[in-house]
């Protein structure tokens, strides 16, 4: 039997070819939205992640690279400086394309015509937008915040050029808001760090800096907090030359002094005369021309230099620059001598003692009994003894050792006291003059791990 095929109706035709053509058209023009979202996104995933890296790109290595003479450096430190514009051409270029990305997004799944193709399209946009705009860009500029910031800041800088009326304009309602609110806006200036941020940065540096040169640098900020009082030499330790004593003594001690300057005074150290150099002592014993009149005129020629108690070290060592001395005696509220601090003195706290042997002596007043016992000179300053040997002795009251046990005991102890301060325990072993000259302490040993017992069962 032979199948006759007719051919189809005119209007059928015409709706067929109507609908090819409407597929066609809808083709091309998917095409362009679909670019256009796929920039959009990309525009959100930029904005995302240069928000994060210029917030944490650090300020101070940027600027170390614009005065070293990079051009994008240099942008960038501007635009951190007003950071008002790019937050705001920051904050424009997302909202902008968010929402037209999203708006596409709802006129291609229109187009589908699916009944659900507009609420599968929003789920799968918001999906798209938290991992491939939001996480992965921000991921990415915190791991490498300066890399980011950099290659961005010109187009920041376009950007904040090309919107800065409309920038100017949102700005000025923003801040009205927040007027409204009483909320006053931050002063734009330089990010300077506090010293205790400061010390963090140094002590964070562990893997650049060496050790030997954090300590150092952690030396110098905590001179701020040092006082002359507590790395002065104790009066009742200052070494100097009575006039009034024989002269056959005053010249037995400028022969045995250790010291290269040395204070002469008449009866007592209040009564100070002024201080002698040990070089021009040594010149006028060569010349046979030194008297105990010309040891009083050649110390009048240098005359002493007193600082009040309670300076920082900080403050002191400016002076001593400024003054060109390298000595002064400290003086309380009353005049009176209390003690004296040399530069090396302020030295030795940023760098250490001054030893030949670094490796075999601690501290210059304590010397080793046996493990865990040590001989200390009691004049010694508790806050040397804590930083040598690594003690925890109180540090908010006496200065010193002797004053320490006298606070404790209140009163001048005998030889043989013993007395305990928290976990340590002195013996005292030698009194003079009133106060506590040498004692044994005995620290307290490092807690040992104890492992438990098991038991056979």
């Amino acid at each position: 039997m032979r199948t006759v095929v007719f051919p189809p109706a005119p209007e059928l035709l015409c709706w067929r070819v109507r609908q090819a053509r409407n597929a066609a058209l809808n083709a091309a023009l998917d095409a362009p939205l679909l670019l256009a979202l796929l920039v959009l996104l990309v525009i959100v995933a930029f904005s995302s992640g240069t928000e994060v890296a210029m917030l944490s790109v650090n300020r101070y290595r940027i600027r170390h690279r614009a005065q070293s003479g990079s051009g994008a450096a240099r942008t960038l430190e501007r635009l951190l400086q007003k950071p008002d514009d790019w937050l705001g051409a920051n904050l424009v270029i997302l909202a902008a394309a968010s929402v037209f990305a999203s708006a596409i997004a709802t006129i291609l799944a229109q187009r589908t015509g699916y009944p659900y193709a507009v609420p599968l399209t929003g789920a799968l946009l918001t999906i798209v937008v938290i991992v491939f705009c939001e996480l992965a860009p921000k991921i990415y500029a915190a791991a490498n915040p300066e890399g980011v910031a950099l290659h961005a800041a010109g187009i920041y800088r376009v950007l904040v050029l090309v919107a800065r009326p409309a920038l100017w304009l949102t700005n000025s309602v923003a801040r009205g808001f927040l007027r409204l609110f009483r909320v006053a806006r931050a002063t734009a200036g330089p990010h300077a760090l506090s010293a205790e941020e400061l010390r963090l940065v140094v002590t964070e540096a562990a893997p650049v800096i060496p050790a030997r040169h954090r300590q150092m640098l952690l030396s110098i900020l905590d001179l701020e907090r040092i006082t002359v009082n507590d790395i002065m030499i104790p009066r009742q330790e200052i070494s100097g030359i009575d006039v009034r004593e024989s002269w056959e003594d005053i010249l037995d001690q400028l022969q045995q002094t250790p010291h290269t300057r040395l204070p002469v005074y008449e009866g007592e150290l209040d009564n100070l005369i002024g201080l002698v150099h040990m070089k021009r002592v040594a010149h006028e014993l060569v010349r046979g021309t030194l008297t105990r009149e010309r040891l009083i005129e050649v110390a009048r020629g240098r005359e002493a230099y007193f600082v009040p108690e309670g300076t920082a070290l900080n403050v002191q060592l400016v002076q001593f620059q400024r003054n060109r001395r390298r000595l002064a005696f400290v003086v309380n509220e009353y005049g009176d001598i209390e003690g004296l601090v040399t530069l090396e003195d302020i030295l030795e706290e940023i760098v250490g003692e001054f030893t030949s042997d670094p490796a075999t002596v601690t501290h210059k007043d304590v010397h080793t009994e046996r493990p865990g016992v040590f001989i200390v000179n009691a004049s010694a300053t508790i806050r040397a003894l804590n930083r040598s040997l690594g003690w925890q002795l109180p540090t908010g009251g006496p200065k010193t050792v002797n004053g320490l046990l006298l606070e404790q005991l209140e009163t001048i102890p005998d030889s043989g006291t013993m007395v305990r301060v928290g976990n340590y325990e002195f013996e005292v072993l030698q009194v003079g003059d009133n106060a506590v000259r040498t004692v044994r302490v005995r620290v307290p040993a490092a807690p040992k791990a104890v492992l438990p017992v098991s038991r056979a069962p």
